[in-house]
Protein backbone atom coordinates (compact mmCIF):
# COMPACT_ATOMS: atom_id res chain seq x y z
CA UNK A 1 0.00 0.00 0.00
CA UNK A 2 1.36 3.66 -1.12
CA UNK A 3 0.55 6.38 0.87
CA UNK A 4 0.79 10.30 -0.92
CA UNK A 5 1.65 12.71 2.23
CA UNK A 6 0.77 16.58 1.33
CA UNK A 7 1.77 19.22 3.42
CA UNK A 8 1.59 23.00 3.35
CA UNK A 9 3.84 24.99 5.76
CA UNK A 10 6.66 27.68 4.72
CA UNK A 11 8.54 26.38 7.91
CA UNK A 12 10.13 22.90 7.45
CA UNK A 13 10.75 23.18 11.05
CA UNK A 14 7.16 23.55 11.88
CA UNK A 15 5.14 21.12 14.19
CA UNK A 16 3.16 20.26 10.50
CA UNK A 17 6.41 19.17 9.33
CA UNK A 18 6.91 17.25 11.96
CA UNK A 19 3.83 15.79 12.06
CA UNK A 20 3.70 14.80 8.49
CA UNK A 21 7.29 12.58 8.91
CA UNK A 22 5.68 10.71 11.98
CA UNK A 23 2.33 10.00 9.83
CA UNK A 24 5.42 8.84 7.28
CA UNK A 25 6.82 6.70 10.37
CA UNK A 26 3.63 5.35 11.36
CA UNK A 27 2.84 4.34 7.52
CA UNK A 28 6.81 2.44 7.19
CA UNK A 29 5.68 0.75 10.47
CA UNK A 30 2.37 -0.68 9.39
CA UNK A 31 3.26 -3.63 7.23
CA UNK A 32 6.28 -4.79 5.87
CA UNK A 33 6.03 -3.19 2.24
CA UNK A 34 4.27 -0.44 2.61
CA UNK A 35 5.44 3.21 1.10
CA UNK A 36 5.06 6.62 1.59
CA UNK A 37 5.54 9.82 -0.27
CA UNK A 38 5.55 13.42 1.00
CA UNK A 39 4.39 15.98 -1.21
CA UNK A 40 6.11 19.43 0.25
CA UNK A 41 3.74 22.11 -1.46
CA UNK A 42 5.64 25.18 -0.54
CA UNK A 43 9.08 23.55 -1.47
CA UNK A 44 8.22 22.06 -4.61
CA UNK A 45 6.58 25.72 -5.43
CA UNK A 46 3.30 24.50 -6.58
CA UNK A 47 1.08 27.07 -7.91
CA UNK A 48 -1.91 27.56 -6.07
CA UNK A 49 -3.34 29.98 -8.79
CA UNK A 50 -6.89 28.73 -10.76
CA UNK A 51 -5.96 30.59 -13.87
CA UNK A 52 -8.03 30.64 -17.42
CA UNK A 53 -5.83 27.55 -18.35
CA UNK A 54 -7.64 25.69 -15.25
CA UNK A 55 -11.18 27.27 -15.79
CA UNK A 56 -10.62 25.73 -19.55
CA UNK A 57 -9.99 22.11 -17.88
CA UNK A 58 -13.16 22.58 -15.65
CA UNK A 59 -14.57 23.61 -19.16
CA UNK A 60 -13.27 20.38 -20.85
CA UNK A 61 -11.47 22.41 -23.04
CA UNK A 62 -8.23 21.62 -22.71
CA UNK A 63 -6.25 19.05 -20.66
CA UNK A 64 -4.89 19.59 -17.59
CA UNK A 65 -1.27 21.72 -17.30
CA UNK A 66 1.64 19.56 -16.73
CA UNK A 67 2.01 20.81 -13.09
CA UNK A 68 -2.02 19.54 -12.53
CA UNK A 69 -1.50 16.14 -14.47
CA UNK A 70 1.86 15.88 -12.02
CA UNK A 71 -0.06 16.06 -8.93
CA UNK A 72 -3.45 13.94 -10.11
CA UNK A 73 -0.66 10.79 -11.21
CA UNK A 74 0.74 10.98 -7.74
CA UNK A 75 -3.03 10.52 -6.14
CA UNK A 76 -3.63 8.16 -8.84
CA UNK A 77 -0.91 6.05 -7.64
CA UNK A 78 -1.58 6.01 -4.09
CA UNK A 79 -4.28 4.32 -1.90
CA UNK A 80 -4.89 6.96 0.57
CA UNK A 81 -3.96 10.56 0.48
CA UNK A 82 -3.06 12.38 3.91
CA UNK A 83 -3.46 16.00 4.09
CA UNK A 84 -1.49 17.49 6.70
CA UNK A 85 -2.26 21.53 7.36
CA UNK A 86 -2.24 24.24 10.19
CA UNK A 87 -5.51 25.54 10.41
CA UNK A 88 -6.03 28.98 9.33
CA UNK A 89 -9.29 31.24 10.02
CA UNK A 90 -10.89 28.09 10.74
CA UNK A 91 -10.23 26.10 7.12
CA UNK A 92 -6.72 25.13 5.51
CA UNK A 93 -4.11 27.59 4.04
CA UNK A 94 -4.67 29.09 0.53
CA UNK A 95 -1.77 26.90 -0.98
CA UNK A 96 -3.41 23.82 0.27
CA UNK A 97 -7.04 25.23 -0.61
CA UNK A 98 -5.52 26.03 -4.30
CA UNK A 99 -3.88 22.93 -4.72
CA UNK A 100 -7.42 21.11 -4.22
CA UNK A 101 -8.85 23.75 -6.63
CA UNK A 102 -6.57 22.91 -9.88
CA UNK A 103 -5.41 18.97 -8.37
CA UNK A 104 -9.48 17.75 -8.35
CA UNK A 105 -11.00 19.05 -11.66
CA UNK A 106 -14.05 17.93 -13.41
CA UNK A 107 -13.22 15.33 -15.77
CA UNK A 108 -10.73 13.36 -13.35
CA UNK A 109 -12.13 13.84 -9.90
CA UNK A 110 -15.71 14.09 -10.29
CA UNK A 111 -17.88 14.16 -13.95
CA UNK A 112 -21.01 14.13 -15.01
CA UNK A 113 -23.13 11.81 -17.13
CA UNK A 114 -25.23 12.31 -20.43
CA UNK A 115 -28.43 13.14 -17.79
CA UNK A 116 -26.19 15.68 -16.25
CA UNK A 117 -26.22 13.54 -13.07
CA UNK A 118 -22.75 13.65 -10.82
CA UNK A 119 -20.13 10.83 -11.52
CA UNK A 120 -17.59 10.48 -8.75
CA UNK A 121 -14.78 9.22 -9.76
CA UNK A 122 -12.55 9.02 -6.56
CA UNK A 123 -14.80 6.04 -5.14
CA UNK A 124 -11.17 4.48 -5.24
CA UNK A 125 -9.28 6.93 -2.53
CA UNK A 126 -8.84 6.68 1.00
CA UNK A 127 -8.63 10.26 2.72
CA UNK A 128 -7.19 11.28 6.01
CA UNK A 129 -7.09 15.05 7.21
CA UNK A 130 -5.15 15.76 9.64
CA UNK A 131 -5.57 19.45 11.24
CA UNK A 132 -3.61 21.55 13.48
CA UNK A 133 -4.91 24.08 15.72
CA UNK A 134 -3.97 26.30 18.34
CA UNK A 135 -7.38 26.60 20.47
CA UNK A 136 -9.11 23.64 22.35
CA UNK A 137 -11.64 21.36 21.48
CA UNK A 138 -14.36 23.47 23.81
CA UNK A 139 -13.81 26.34 21.30
CA UNK A 140 -13.91 24.07 18.41
CA UNK A 141 -17.85 22.92 20.00
CA UNK A 142 -18.74 26.03 21.08
CA UNK A 143 -18.29 27.71 18.02
CA UNK A 144 -19.05 25.20 15.24
CA UNK A 145 -16.11 25.25 13.87
CA UNK A 146 -14.77 21.55 13.80
CA UNK A 147 -18.48 21.02 11.96
CA UNK A 148 -18.01 23.74 9.39
CA UNK A 149 -14.70 22.24 8.56
CA UNK A 150 -15.95 18.74 7.99
CA UNK A 151 -19.19 20.60 6.15
CA UNK A 152 -17.16 22.39 4.04
CA UNK A 153 -13.90 19.89 3.69
CA UNK A 154 -14.94 16.60 4.11
CA UNK A 155 -18.17 16.63 2.92
CA UNK A 156 -17.97 19.41 0.43
CA UNK A 157 -14.84 18.48 -1.28
CA UNK A 158 -13.63 14.33 -1.21
CA UNK A 159 -17.07 13.01 0.06
CA UNK A 160 -18.53 14.80 -3.29
CA UNK A 161 -15.77 13.48 -5.28
CA UNK A 162 -16.81 9.89 -4.16
CA UNK A 163 -13.63 9.06 -1.86
CA UNK A 164 -14.00 8.11 1.90
CA UNK A 165 -13.00 10.56 4.10
CA UNK A 166 -11.86 10.40 7.75
CA UNK A 167 -10.32 13.92 9.72
CA UNK A 168 -9.07 14.54 13.08
CA UNK A 169 -7.57 17.97 14.38
CA UNK A 170 -4.44 17.95 16.56
CA UNK A 171 -5.81 21.08 18.75
CA UNK A 172 -4.16 23.00 21.67
CA UNK A 173 -0.95 22.87 19.13
CA UNK A 174 1.02 25.74 20.85
CA UNK A 175 0.31 24.50 24.34
CA UNK A 176 0.80 20.71 24.69
CA UNK A 177 3.53 19.20 24.89
CA UNK A 178 4.60 18.25 21.01
CA UNK A 179 4.74 14.38 21.89
CA UNK A 180 1.48 14.54 22.26
CA UNK A 181 1.07 14.75 18.74
CA UNK A 182 3.89 13.49 17.18
CA UNK A 183 2.44 9.91 19.33
CA UNK A 184 -1.03 10.33 17.84
CA UNK A 185 0.51 11.18 13.93
CA UNK A 186 2.36 8.21 13.86
CA UNK A 187 -0.93 6.27 15.26
CA UNK A 188 -3.07 7.93 12.08
CA UNK A 189 0.12 6.59 9.57
CA UNK A 190 0.31 2.83 11.39
CA UNK A 191 -3.81 2.75 10.92
CA UNK A 192 -4.02 4.60 7.79
CA UNK A 193 -4.71 1.59 5.79
CA UNK A 194 -7.25 0.29 8.09
CA UNK A 195 -10.29 1.20 6.59
CA UNK A 196 -13.17 2.45 8.59
CA UNK A 197 -16.07 0.06 8.44
CA UNK A 198 -17.97 3.10 6.54
CA UNK A 199 -15.18 3.15 3.86
CA UNK A 200 -15.54 -0.54 3.73
CA UNK A 201 -19.47 -0.48 3.39
CA UNK A 202 -18.93 2.19 0.38
CA UNK A 203 -16.46 0.09 -1.42
CA UNK A 204 -18.92 -2.64 -1.35
CA UNK A 205 -21.99 -0.44 -2.22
Amino acid sequence: MHALIVIAHPDPKSLSHTVAAHVAEGVSLSAPGNTFEIADLMAEAFDPRFTAADLAVHRRLAPPPADVAAEQARIDRADALVLVFPVYWWSMPGLLKGWIDRVFANGWAFDFSPDAKLVKKLRHLRVHLVGIGGSDARTYARHGYAGAMKTQIDHGIFEYCGACVTSELLLESETLDPAFHLDAARAIGRNLFNAPQRCEAADAA
